[in-house]
């Protein structure tokens, strides 16, 4: 189990270009890679983010590369060859003209502007790609074991959380026989109370009473319980993205315990319905940094 917080950073040098890679995420229902890097390596950008992706199923993830020309690397330049042959052919009209040889000398040449220009920022995609795989790879691993370890110590939280639940829920379920035992009771007493005749053999009366004491039984609701619960730690041990399960579960579990709450009319239910949802809530807003 993983955390959608993290950080990681890395760097690789080659012959040519210096790559340095840094990776933070947060939490975020969806994946969403956001890349920083050079503008001439836009193309890249798609195979890049295949790499994240496969590490990463969800959060907010930035990642900011840097790229710098390594100082022995060559630089490349451009040469304008327009000019060059324009400034030849004024020197051969030039020596037409005077009816004598005139040659341009390189100095000549060099002295036009824009002729001979270094390309500061010209980068090779393949050259460039080498670079940054490695150190994209360094920093995704600084990453997921920032993520892991922190993932770890949501789970030891939750499970807390869990046990509290659980014990409250045990409360409810042991005291679940004894709330139709009493809603029967105190319906009786009403009934008495009301000076009103009680005929067993009556079958309206009987059906009335059986229906009030299904709708008080919480034995299914205490058996969902049970299940959502014991299902949420199996997520808990699973290496693979749980965020969304474990969510889901919390929904589930607490309209379990609302149900609860409403059906049983309990006041020793009903204050361990509340105490457990409190710790649900808890655990929910954990639920929210699981990937």
């Amino acid at each position: 189990m993983q955390s959608m917080t993290g950080f990681g950073r890395s760097e690789h040098a080659t012959s040519n270009f210096t790559a340095r890679v840094e990776i933070t995420s947060v939490n975020r229902k969806q994946a969403d890679i956001v890349f920083n890097l050079p503008r001439e390596l836009g193309e890249l950008e798609g195979s890049l983010r295949k790499t994240v992706l496969n590490a990463i199923s969800r959060g907010r993830v930035n990642v900011a590369i840097q790229l710098e020309r390594a100082a022995t690397a060559p630089k490349p330049f451009n040469l304008d060859c327009a000019r060059a042959q324009a400034l030849e052919a004024a020197f051969t009209a030039l020596s037409d003209l005077l009816n004598r040889p005139i040659k341009p000398e390189a100095q000549d040449f060099l002295r036009i502007p824009g002729l001979l220009s270094f390309e500061d920022s010209g980068m090779d995609q393949a050259e460039a790609l080498e670079a940054i795989s490695p150190a994209l790879a360094g920093a995704l691993e600084r990453l997921l074991e920032m993520r892991h370890s922190e993932g770890q110590d949501l789970k030891s939280d939750l499970l807390e959380r869990l046990n509290v639940i659980e014990e409250h829920a045990k409360v409810i379920g042991e005291a679940n026989p004894q709330v139709v035992t009493r809603q029967r009771e105190n319906l009786h007493q009403r009934l008495r109370e009301a000076e009103i005749e009680l005929d067993l053999n009556d079958d309206r009366l009987l059906k009335e009473i059986a229906i009030f004491a299904e709708r008080c039984d919480i034995s299914e609701e205490t058996t969902r319980l049970t299940s959502h619960l014991g299902r949420f730690r199996e997520y808990l041990d699973r290496n693979e993205s749980v965020g969304r399960s474990l969510d889901f579960l919390c929904q589930e579990i607490n309209r379990e315990f609302n149900t609860i709450g409403s059906k049983a009319n309990d006041s020793r239910i009903a204050q361990n319905v509340v105490m457990a949802k409190t710790e649900l809530e808890k655990i929910r807003e954990q639920v929210q940094n699981i990937e």
